[in-house]
């Protein structure tokens, strides 16, 4: 039995209106494997099955054992096949698809430390390649999964970032690899939409939670859960004083899914929760929820003189537009990952 049903029920619930689109459909998507890709293909299985849809997905991947171990039940799944290659130099499938989901490259921060060029380059590349493939392939739709890091450093005195935001990354700063990767590639989108009619959404992700999300890299909330579970401390590696919010996955995917259908061409939307909180507020959260109330360390004292900083975002757009909402509140978003992590430990 999946352990995921009551999530997967949940992305049903609220996109069924949009699958009548994607009948008999085949769907190619980059980066199945990682956090955005397993969340992807665990809602299309669900959903193809449960509405009896007859699409396909085809996964672009360099190691499909990663999704094996991860996932056995979606590496076996009939409606989902394989295309091992690297996403700046595959070889392109047979065929015709109607929609793409580029959610390749995931926000490594060791990799963009230690080698920001090659960040920069598999995101560029990487992308221009999916763009040549969609305009050979046919594709009407192609969804990109940028990032909020392409605003750059959030303003003190905003408290939740637009989309109409025209800040930018330093780029006197090789770590702005990452982000000035997505820039390139939202822009990429807008050259290849009105030279050859791709409608691109794009979709700027911010901070998530939710079964599948790693607890060993840089992600505070991933790295406080695995804290939780092997019985404390919880560590705060900073001072505790940066906001941040945080959208459960399965309702993450309910965005992604309906922006990819009905989201407008070239008008970025936000993905995230607006519900901010600091982060030692949620290391305590996570000690009380998971933890029973065990120890909180914070590593560094506060820096007085100086704001704290934010990565919040504003989802007026995706709330307005498309009726897309946080359903799931932080503390069920935290019992959720918790319950998962520790079923498949």
């Amino acid at each position: 039995m999946n352990r995921l049903k009551d999530d997967l029920d949940h992305i049903l619930k609220h996109t069924e209106g949009l699958w009548d689109e994607l009948r008999g459909s085949r769907i190619f998507i980059t980066g199945g494997t990682g956090f955005f890709g397993c969340w992807l293909l665990e809602s299309f299985a669900w959903v193809n099955e449960k509405l009896d849809l007859d699409a396909a997905a085809l996964v672009l991947t360099r190691n499909v054992d990663i999704l094996r171990h991860k996932a056995p039940h979606l590496a076996e799944n009939p409606a989902i096949s394989f295309h091992i290659g690297d996403v700046r130099s595959f070889d392109y499938p047979d065929g015709e698809f109607s929609h793409i989901i580029h959610a390749a490259t995931a926000a490594s921060a060791k990799l963009n430390d230690a080698d920001p060029l090659l960040m920069l380059d598999t995101i560029i590349e990487g992308t221009r390649r999916v763009l040549d493939f969609a305009v050979q392939c046919g594709a009407k739709k192609l969804l990109l999964t940028s990032s909020g890091a392409v605003y750059g450093k959030q303003s003190p005195d905003m408290t939740h970032i637009p989309e109409d935001n025209m800040g930018g990354p330093n780029t006197m700063d090789p770590q702005s690899a990452y982000a000035e990767g997505k820039r390139v590639s939202e822009l990429l989108c807008a050259i290849y939409s009105k030279k050859f009619g791709i409608e691109c959404k794009i979709a700027r992700g911010f901070a998530f939670v939710g079964p599948y999300l790693p607890l060993d890299i840089h992600y505070a909330i991933g790295n406080f859960i695995r804290d939780a579970l092997n019985g404390g401390p919880i560590v705060v590696k900073g001072d505790g004083t940066p906001y941040r919010s945080y959208l459960y996955a399965a309702d993450l995917a309910v965005w992604l899914w309906t922006i990819l259908v009905k989201g407008k061409s070239l008008k970025p939307y936000n993905i995230g929760s607006d519900q901010d909180i600091r982060i030692q507020e949620l290391a305590v959260l996570v000690s009380k929820i998971i933890a029973k109330n065990s120890n909180v360390q914070i590593q560094s004292r506060p820096v007085t003189d100086e704001p704290p900083d934010r990565y919040v975002p504003s989802v007026n757009r995706a709330m307005k537009e498309l009726n897309l909402r946080n359903i799931s509140d932080l503390e069920k978003s935290l019992i959720g990952t918790m319950t998962w992590h520790r079923n498949v430990s």
